[in-house]
């Protein structure tokens, strides 16, 4: 230590003193606001906490907002169900109802035979297969009569009084030869008004034009 000596500069001036102190009084307040910006700079960039506790309202005294429900948002509106009315009555139904026109009958145009004559005398019938006088098979089984003056295939309307059974017969023969008949029967007419057992009756008999 013999070589070194000490350089310290030292200022005996009160000047020089009190310049030194107001420098580092300068440099410690200086460094203390410095400080203090950049604390407060660093606290204010900070966000601010968001307090999750809950409020001291009670939530069901909260009053709830339409727009907050989204059940109330989404559910549809029901639209209300029109009203039955009814329809004024059509005019044509309000008129009076006409009794429906009867049918008018359509006459029928007759084709009945005008009677040209008419009597009464006993009747009988037979069923020999023969010529008849006119020239045919005799047939029983058709409605025939033979007669003693009438033309051949005079029609002759024949009624049994007794019952009221009638039938209408074809001249195609000549008799019967018997007094008191005069109509001879086929087989099959006579059965038309009476039993074949009668063998004759009492009628009355029709000429047909």
């Amino acid at each position: 230590m013999a070589g070194r000596h000490s350089r310290t500069r030292r200022f005996s001036s009160p000047a020089a003193i009190a310049a030194t102190a107001a420098v580092g009084l300068a440099l410690a307040v200086g460094g203390t606001v410095g400080a203090v910006q950049l604390t407060s700079g660093s606290e204010s960039a900070r966000p601010a906490a968001v307090d999750l506790s809950p409020t001291g309202v009670p939530s069901s005294v909260a009053p709830s907002s339409p727009a907050a429900s989204p059940s109330a948002s989404a559910s549809p509106s029901v639209a209300a169900s029109p009203t039955a009315t009814r329809s004024p009555q059509a005019p044509s139904r309000s008129k009076p109802r006409t009794a429906a026109p009867k049918p008018t009958a359509t006459k029928k145009t007759s084709t009945a035979r005008p009677v040209v004559g008419s009597g009464s005398c006993g009747a009988s019938f037979y069923s020999e297969g023969q010529l008849t006088a006119n020239g045919e098979t005799f047939d029983p089984s058709e409605l025939t009569a033979a007669h003693k003056t009438l033309p051949f295939d005079t029609r002759v309307r024949v009624t049994n009084p007794a019952n009221g059974k009638s039938v209408t017969v074809r001249i195609n023969d000549r008799g019967p030869f018997v007094e008191g008949r005069c109509l001879d029967l086929s087989r099959a007419a006579f059965a038309e008004i009476a039993s074949l057992d009668a063998g004759h009756v009492e009628v009355r008999y029709e000429v047909l034009g």
